[in-house]
């Protein structure tokens, strides 16, 4: 068969290190790659002769290096990437690495763990990578076109079963409550390491059909925090990667609703910090479209929520509204449905207060101060005191909102408040949302209770690296 040749047609050494460990001969190798592509449907014919090619640094076409993974997977009891055996088609692997939604679900497993062992091992891999929204928009369009995996069932590697899945779910609600209570700069070392050095062996190894669906669904949920440490220590590249591999596991998980969720509570926020209102409504759009008829009333007041934003930014105050009475008529059907109305456990978190924190965002934007006061108290008073980071930025818009109806006194009141939180967190979010405030307060700094709480304001950022 055809080969491309590797740059500078070097011996593929990192090949020859993995055939030795996982006692493949040549010809051992050629026969169950053969037999990998033939259960994808691929009429492969390689033979000792191919795989003495491949160590000199010729490389197979179209997604024979994919399947080669497979087979070294299968054998060695583990994911095997691309990268591992040499074959990662050119030299700066982070340039499209995470960035595909990928059109089998042996690809989605591929992409995952390398964008996983990238993350976890090139510590730098992302640097100066550009961030596009575009590249969330195409995504979530390969969502809604592209028909459910047929079969995610596998019969190769150690056994998973239905504990392993428990316990991802229970790993993975243990670690989004720290990142609530500390912040995503003391949990995403944590996530990235446990998707990496667990979850890609769970997913190499052999399962049912049932059991195989609940790990990819476990697997997206943690991938999906993963996405969100990211936005909240800055990392905006790295962070539209997770989302996009966390909405191709939902889809193997044939989990349309979540899908829907991490389009907009992930991407639709991202495209949001990144300033594209039209994306956020679009991407919100998406959400409500492919997951029509799977959604919750609980799960369509955030869809109606992360819409009526992406309108806010935009300045159209009328279509805001709309949503907004959208998203607050859901959830009232959500709460008279209560515990038999099916939610599922990922959207327990979204209730009515957690609801008008997001639609407080919306009046803020629209520099709304009273409804953006009415929502923040009514968010605030939900909120129990273990959502840390969720409490600061209430508290950082009550005070925005302070500033703009001239109450300067009691946004310093509700400034300090959510100072008082900064010491315990490690968030980008929370800290731009003070850096913000510290801004809208530069021309009253003459002001003494706005002096004192700048100077305040001004010790804690060079304290926890407010920007």
């Amino acid at each position: 068969m055809a080969a491309r040749p590797l740059v500078a047609r070097q011996p593929n050494q990192r090949l020859q290190t993995l055939i030795q460990e996982a006692g493949f001969s040549n010809a051992g190798l050629a026969r169950h790659v053969n037999l990998c592509g033939a259960e994808q449907g691929l009429d492969l014919r390689y033979d000792k002769t191919s795989v003495a090619r491949w160590l000199r640094g010729q490389q197979p076409r179209g997604r024979t290096p994919a399947v080669v993974c497979e087979a070294f997977s299968r054998q060695l009891g583990r994911t095997v990437s691309l990268d591992e055996i040499g074959m990662a088609a050119g030299g700066n692997l982070a340039s499209g690495v995470g960035l595909h939604f990928a059109p089998t679900v042996l690809g989605a497993v591929e992409q995952a763990c390398e964008l996983w062992r990238s993350d976890v091992g090139r510590r730098d891999f992302m640097s100066g990578t550009p961030v596009a929204a575009s590249a969330l928009v195409e995504p979530s369009r390969d969502w809604l076109i592209t028909p459910p995996d047929a079969r995610v069932a596998r019969s190769a590697g150690p056994r998973v079963g239905m504990s392993d899945v428990a316990a991802l779910r229970a790993t993975t609600d243990s670690l989004a409550e720290l990142d609530h209570r500390f912040g995503g700069g003391h949990v995403r070392p944590l996530v990235v390491h446990y998707l990496n050095s667990v979850v890609s062996g769970l997913l190499a190894g052999s399962c049912t059909e049932a059991v195989g669906r609940a790990l990819f669904g476990a697997a997206a949920r943690l991938t999906e925090l993963a996405g969100y440490t990211a936005v909240d220590t800055g990392q905006s590249g790295l962070a539209q990667r997770y989302y996009i591999q966390a909405l191709r596991m939902a889809q193997a998980a044939g989990d349309r609703a979540y899908g829907g969720y991490v389009l907009a509570a992930g991407m639709s926020q991202l495209a949001a910090s990144l300033g594209n209102p039209r994306e956020v409504a679009q991407l919100a759009r998406a959400a409500q479209e492919g997951a029509r008829g799977h959604a919750t009333p609980r799960v369509e007041a955030l869809f109606h929520a992360a819409e009526a934003r992406g309108h806010a930014l935009t300045g159209d105050a009328a279509e805001c509204a709309r949503l907004c009475g959208e998203a607050a008529d859901a959830m009232d059907r959500a709460e008279a449905e209560g515990e038999p109305g099916g939610d599922p456990e990922w959207i327990a978190h979204f209730d009515r207060a957690y609801l008008a924190g997001e639609l407080a965002h919306c009046h803020s934007d629209l520099r709304q101060p009273d409804e953006t006061v009415a929502q923040v108290r009514t968010a605030l008073a939900g909120h129990p005191e273990h959502l840390v980071r969720r409490r600061s930025i209430g508290l950082f818009l009550l005070a925005s909102a302070h500033v703009r109806r001239r109450e300067l006194e009691h946004a310093c009141e509700a400034g300090a408040e959510a100072v008082n939180l900064l010491d315990s967190l490690r968030s980008g979010r929370s800290s731009q949302y003070a850096a913000n405030l510290r801004r809208q307060l530069a021309p009253f700094v003459k002001v003494p209770v706005v002096g004192d709480f700048a100077a305040r304001l001004e010790r804690s950022a060079a304290g926890t690296g407010v920007a």
